[in-house]
C-alpha cells in the first residue's frame, strides 16, 4: 500500500472537503483517507488499482490539483 500527504491550496471550505473526499473515495483501490481542512492538507493511502496519477488526474479534473505539502 502507498501514502501520500499533499496540499489542495484551494480546498477553504466543507463543501470542498466534501467534493475532495467524494472524488477520491469514488476511486477504486483507496483505502483511507484522512482530510485537514484548516492545513488543507490530505493523506491517502491506496493499493492497486488506484495509483499517484489516478489520483492526481481525478483531483485535477475537478479543480483541487494537488500540490506539495
Amino acid at each position: 500500500m502507498e501514502t501520500k500527504t499533499f496540499k489542495v491550496p484551494n480546498m477553504t471550505c466543507n463543501g470542498c472537503v466534501s467534493t475532495v473526499r467524494g472524488e477520491l473515495e469514488g476511486i477504486p483501490g483507496v483505502e483511507v483517507l484522512d482530510i485537514n481542512k484548516p492545513g488543507q492538507l490530505v493523506t491517502v493511502q491506496w493499493k492497486q488499482p488506484a495509483s499517484w496519477d489516478t489520483i492526481e488526474q481525478a483531483l485535477t479534473a475537478i479543480e483541487y490539483a494537488p500540490a506539495e505539502a
